[in-house]
């Protein structure tokens, strides 16, 4: 009876999820690694992590709609080959059929499973009331908002009275007001019991809005993705941002988040840092940005050491953004990130006050001796008579190691970087990096 119980209130069980792709030069990809979870009935669970660490990945195994390498996803219990009833998910993009009404829109799930006419009209038109659309019923997407069309897709995946909700960030593509109602929308349904769902699983990137929703808040690492923290939100409903208990938990969450285990949590065999050399992702982060936070933090109020959810509420970056900042700067040298703070070092005060030419020096000195891709590059310019190298020639090694989308990010802010530190040159007509330009 004990077993029974557990399989009842477990609505989601993830064993063990490896996912890789194959990469074109041979070899794979890892993705997901040794990834397990579970998710039981009354909770709402958040999965924070970076961009790109592999979320949606994960997010589409547990709803059938890709298949793992290894390992498995039970869903009641029972293995999870396909799209599984009982199981709706809810996008970023709105992904609505532009030429379809709000009706039919939401009404898509309903014929799919061959629901009679009646009851179909019935439940859609329920689920478009509940999520308070009514009266646009035959709308088109492009009458209405942004909001409202996330709305929808919200309705369409209520409408099919699922046990599990999976939200894939359905809040990143809204300007902030409008995200924001429709998270106190969400919340105020859920805990009014006025939905049929009984566990929800949110994929963010936004600590906030993790400690806002959840109960459960799981911390995934990058390269490959899986679970290293989880943190527990013991917040009575309705939170206030402003409340000591909330903004203390976002701190701790910061501070976990910019550990280095967390940011890069390697699995057995798998290259660290250090080890990675040229083949290390590099994000994609311009120099005006680092440059610019690198004059926030060394000026007032900050003097050089800044609390990094103060920071992001300051500038209003979120947090993809600011961890991309903080860990390039990190890289070079110019600051170091500590207990969920960053802090400038002697060379990030000295950046902070020099004129543009002790700048591009002070630049070219810590991406030369920090970012081994620079220093390669480089190398291979001075060693070839002609000075000249096709992009092509980097890219082709970069993608030895990582996806072709991941290898032109990484090779891309380092020639952005090279330029702005005149370090190699590149012509983008030709596809070609030099040293036309340094002396």
């Amino acid at each position: 009876m004990a077993i029974v119980t557990q399989l009842t209130r477990n609505v989601l069980e993830v064993r063990q999820i490896r996912k890789a792709f194959p990469r074109p030069s041979g070899g794979e990809l890892t993705v997901l690694d040794n990834v397990d979870l579970t998710l039981k009935e009354g909770e709402i669970v958040g999965l924070l992590g970076r961009s790109g660490s592999g979320k949606s990945t994960l997010l589409r195994i547990m709803a059938g709609l890709v298949e793992p390498s290894a390992g498995e996803t039970l869903f009641r219990g029972k293995p999870i080959d396909g799209p599984a009833a009982g199981i709706a998910m809810v996008f970023q993009t709105f992904a609505l059929f532009p030429w379809l009404t709000v009706l039919q829109n939401v009404r898509l799930g309903l014929d799919a499973l061959q629901i009679p006419e009646e009851e179909a009209r019935k439940r859609a038109l329920e689920a478009i009331d509940l999520v308070g659309m009514d009266g646009f019923e035959s709308a088109y997407p492009k009458e209405i908002s942004g909001g409202m069309r996330q709305r929808v897709g919200f309705a369409r995946a209520l409408v099919v009275h699922p046990d599990l909700l999976l939200l894939d960030e359905p809040f990143s593509a809204l300007d902030v007001l409008t995200a924001e109602t429709l998270r106190t929308d969400l919340l105020d349904l859920w805990s009014e019991k006025l939905m049929p769902i009984k566990s929800i699983l949110l994929v963010t990137h936004n600590i906030e809005e993790a400690v806002l929703m959840c109960d459960r808040i799981l911390v995934f690492s990058s390269n490959p993705g899986r679970v290293v923290a989880e943190i527990p939100v013991d917040i009575p409903r309705p939170r206030n941002r402003l409340d000591a208990k909330f903004r203390r938990l976002v701190d701790k969450i910061y501070e976990r988040m910019t550990m280095p285990a967390t940011i890069a949590a390697p699995a057995p065999g798998v290259p660290t840092i250090a080890e990675e050399g040229i083949t290390k992702a590099l994000p994609r982060v311009s120099t005006n940005s680092m440059a610019g936070l690198i004059e926030a933090i060394a000026g007032p109020p900050y003097n050089g050491r800044a609390d990094l959810p103060e920071l992001a509420d300051d500038m209003h970056i979120g947090m993809d953004q600011l961890f991309s900042i903080g860990e390039t700067l990190s890289l070079l040298r110019f600051a170091d990130l500590e207990g969920g703070d960053i802090r400038l070092t002697e060379a990030g005060r000295r950046f902070a006050v020099e004129d543009p030419n002790i700048r591009k020096q002070l630049f070219a000195e810590r991406l030369l001796a920090n970012v081994p891709l620079a220093a390669h590059i480089r190398r291979v310019l001075d060693e070839r008579p002609a000075h000249r190298a096709p992009y092509a020639r980097f890219a082709e090694e970069l993608e030895d190691a990582m996806s072709e989308e991941r290898a032109e990010q990484t090779l891309r802010s380092v020639i952005n970087w090279g330029r702005f530190a005149e370090v190699f040159a590149y012509d983008e007509n030709q596809a070609m990096l030099s040293l036309d330009n340094p002396s």
